[in-house]
Order: C-alpha cells, then structure tokens, then sequence
C-alpha cells in the first residue's frame, strides 16, 4: 500500500488569535474573570491564527444546533469536495477510478452522511464502497488512513481516498465559561484534508504504508470527547491529557516497532497530531525526541491551531508537499484520541 496524493483545503475566513480573542471579549467581556482567562489561555495556545467557515460576526445567528449543523453540512461538502479534488488532481487520477471512500469527523451529523452527498456532487463511482466514520475525534486522520490501507491491501488493484473535515467552530458553547471549553475555543479550527492510498499493484512515488497499529486505553473515556445535548457538542477536556501521553505512547511505539525489528533509531521522520502545546511536549518527553523534530507539527498548530482528525493529515500533506525525507526513510505518524486510544502507521519513504 502507498499514498498517491495528500491535499488540504480551509474556507476563506481566517482570522488571528489577537482578531478572535477581541470577539469573544465582546460575548464574555463583562465577566472580569473570564476576560481575564482567556486572554491568558489564547496567548499560550501556540497558535498565530486559523480558518473559520464564516466571518465572525456571523457565528451570532447561529444559535441553535440545528443552524449549527446545517452550517456543517453545507462546508463539509463544499471542503470535502476540494480536497478531494485537489488530491485526485495531483494522483492524475479521474473521480470514477475511486472505489471506496472513508469519511472522518466529529463535528456534524449527517444522513445521508457527507462522503454520499460527495457522490452526487463529485460523479464518484455508483458502486463506491462508502465508509463514514464518527466518534473518533483527534485520532480519526490516522484511524481512518489505517482503514484505507487496511482496504487496499485487500483489494490491492484499487484506489482509496480518506477524507476528513472538522468544522470546530460550529461546535462552540457560548454558555460554556469552563475552563475546557475556554481552552477549546482558543485552540481548534476548521479544514479539511484529504489523502489517496493505493494497492500495491498501482504505480506511484508516494511512502508505503508498511503496517499500522492501535492501543486502546481502558476506562479513559472522560479524557477527552463530547458531552452531547440539546444544545450540541460541549467538550471534554481533561487536564490528564498530556499525563496519559507521557505514560503510553513511548511504550506504545516500542511495542510497534518491536513487531517489526525496530526502534525509535530506525525513524527519521515523526508526522504527529498537532495537539496543543501541551500534547506536543508530551509527545516529545514520551518518544525521548526534541522539539525540533516535531517543528512540523508545531508550524501547523501555530498557522491553523487543532484541526481534530485532520491535524496529523495537515502535517502529512506538509511533509509530502515541502519537506519529504530521503528515500529509504521510516517514519512514524500517529494521532491519539477519545477513547482513550492512539493509532499509528508505519511508513517508509
């Protein structure tokens, strides 16, 4: 299995962290308290800026989840269908020569889920294989790459295109002054990424997906996720987050690489969820690695903050696009999640 072509797309509103703080000093700036907060939580995020999928002021009719998530739907597909484009452009590839489609988000609902509305509007292949996947948050981008390899080893004279969107700030609580959501607001954004993996039997260039593996983390669940109601996707954020990082990941790799005669000195390249400030220096005392080797992840934090599932797909795509390593090279890409749970692939350039 190997990869033909990563894309990404974003809406047209973006905006900087300084833009957006002043905003929701103007919802929440007569509590002195919370003013207080965020404006020393948003500094502190890593992040310089990112995309929103309507211009600021416009997120003030969107009051109810419904309008939220039809909001969702319609971005979803507009994004998906860039990505997917952009992707299928760059593989010299024609929409019909897809034959199944994996679809991630945690940020909107839809039924028929976005990946058949793409269908419709893309002339995608009648008989595609369509895989929406929901739930599985920061974790999915690698999750659902795995699925898509896992597909085209099966089928190994086929094609297959993962798409995530996450759309953040549909997900917004404005009645929500916890400090998780105080957090979330200043870190995620919204984009969309797409990636196309091919068997074995299709010519290409692009890094081969020697295997993938899970770990699953019992009794975590109120680590990270939503609290869903009426009102829509209020987050869960425990401070834990980087704690279980720092005690499972390294370990995790290891076991990995064991299974294939190999260890962290094997790799030379880290594709890694972005996270938050945090999580990256988690990650980086977890694998024993320096900051630097994770400059990837932090430039794609800084520039467009937590995309969710798209995140490691957004530094995937950097890396294929502007920085790809020598031939021969392993890399390790890897994303962890509501579960709790990590996922990771084993690629070789």
């Amino acid at each position: 299995m190997h990869i033909l072509a990563t894309s990404t797309a974003f809406p047209p509103h973006y905006y900087s962290q300084r833009e957006f703080l002043d905003t929701l000093l103007t919802y929440w700036g007569d509590d002195p308290k919370v003013a207080s907060i965020i404006g020393r939580l948003h500094l502190r995020t890593g992040v310089d800026g990112r995309y929103f999928s309507r211009p600021l002021n416009d997120y003030l009719a969107l009051d109810t989840w419904g309008k939220c998530n039809d909001a969702w739907i319609e971005t979803a597909v507009d994004l998906g269908e860039r990505a997917i484009d952009c992707a299928l452009k760059q593989a010299g590839l024609s929409p019909d020569q897809l034959r199944a489609i994996f679809f991630v988000s945690v940020t909107g609902v839809a039924s028929p889920s976005i990946d058949a509305r793409l269908v419709n509007r893309m002339h995608l292949a009648p008989n595609i294989r369509r895989n929406p996947i929901f739930g599985l948050g920061c974790v999915a981008g690698a999750a659902g790459l795995a699925r898509a390899a896992d597909y085209v080893r099966a089928y190994p004279d086929q094609i297959a295109v993962l798409l995530s969107v996450e759309l953040c700030s549909f997900t917004w609580q404005r009645d929500d002054k916890s400090v998780a959501n105080l957090i979330s607001v200043g870190l995620f954004g919204d984009g969309a990424a797409a990636v196309i993996v091919a068997g074995d039997n299709i010519p290409g260039r692009g890094p081969r997906i020697l295997a993938s593996d899970r770990a699953f983390y019992p009794d975590t669940e109120d680590v990270m996720g939503w609290s869903i109601s009426e009102k829509g996707f209020n987050i869960v954020l425990s401070p834990d987050v980087p704690k279980v990082i720092t005690e499972n990941l390294g370990r995790n790799v290891d076991d990995f690489l064991l299974a294939h005669g190999m260890t962290r000195r094997d790799i030379g390249c880290w594709i890694m969820h972005t996270g938050g400030p945090k999580v990256l220096e988690a990650t980086a005392e977890a694998l024993g690695i320096t900051r630097d080797q994770l400059e990837v992840s932090w430039e794609a934090l800084r520039r467009v903050g937590n995309l969710s599932s798209a995140s490691v797909l957004v530094v995937l795509d950097e890396i294929m696009k502007h920085r790809r390593p020598a031939p021969g090279t392993r890399s390790i890409l890897a994303a962890m999640g509501p579960g709790f749970c990590a996922e990771m692939l084993l690629l070789e350039w």
